[in-house]
C-alpha cells in the first residue's frame, strides 16, 4: 500500500468527482445522480437533498481539476486553500465498518465542504509523499477523465472507463495492417 486506506479512497473520489464533467457530457446532472455518486463511494455524514449542494458539488470539480494539471506549488495554494476556507480541523473518527481515520470537518457540514477537505487532506499526504506524478491525464487521445495511478510500479497510463482497452485494440489493428502484405 502506497498510502493509508482512507486517502487512497478520498483520492479515488476525487478523480470520480472530477470525472463526472467532461466532453463525454454531465454524469451529476441531478439529485439522483447525486444520491448514486455519494453511495458508491461511501461518503458519510448528513445530506441536503437539494439542489443547492448538487451546484455545490458540481462547482467543486473544475477546482480539483486543477490538482492534475498544476505544479506543486500550485497544488499546494489549491489544498491550503480548500483546507482554510473549510476550517478543517483534523480529527481522528470510526465509523461504520472504518477503524480509526482522519476526517477534517463534522458530519453535518455540507456534502461539497467534506468532499474538498477530503481531497485536500488526501492531496497532504501525496504532496509530502513527492508522489504528485501518480496524478495523471488519461493517454488516451480521445479522452481527458484524470487517473490516480495507486500501482506499485507507476504504471498506469489509462482510465477506468475502457481506454486501455480501445489503445491496445487500436495498437493490435496497427499490427495486423502493418504484417499484411
Amino acid at each position: 500500500m502506497l498510502f493509508a486506506h482512507d486517502t487512497e479512497v478520498a483520492l479515488v473520489a476525487a478523480a470520480a468527482l472530477v470525472n463526472t464533467t467532461g466532453s463525454d457530457g454531465e454524469k451529476l446532472p441531478d439529485l439522483a445522480a447525486l444520491d448514486d455518486f455519494f453511495r458508491a463511494y461511501g461518503w458519510s455524514g448528513g445530506r441536503e437533498h437539494t439542489l443547492a449542494e448538487l451546484r455545490a458539488v458540481q462547482a467543486l470539480r473544475p477546482r480539483l481539476r486543477r490538482v492534475w494539471e498544476a505544479d506543486e506549488d500550485e497544488v499546494v495554494d489549491i489544498v491550503n486553500t480548500l483546507l482554510r476556507e473549510s476550517s478543517a480541523l483534523p480529527q481522528l473518527v470510526r465509523h461504520d465498518e472504518w477503524d480509526y481515520h482522519l476526517h477534517a470537518t463534522p458530519a453535518n457540514a455540507p456534502l461539497a465542504t467534506r468532499m474538498a477537505v477530503e481531497a485536500a487532506m488526501a492531496l497532504v499526504d501525496v504532496v509530502r509523499g513527492g508522489q504528485l506524478g501518480r496524478l495523471r491525464i488519461c493517454e488516451h487521445p480521445d479522452c481527458g477523465d484524470v487517473v490516480v495511478d495507486l500501482s506499485k510500479n507507476r504504471s498506469k497510463r489509462f482510465c477506468d472507463t475502457g481506454c486501455g482497452n480501445r489503445a491496445a485494440v487500436t495498437a493490435y489493428r496497427a499490427r495486423k495492417a502493418a504484417t499484411r502484405p
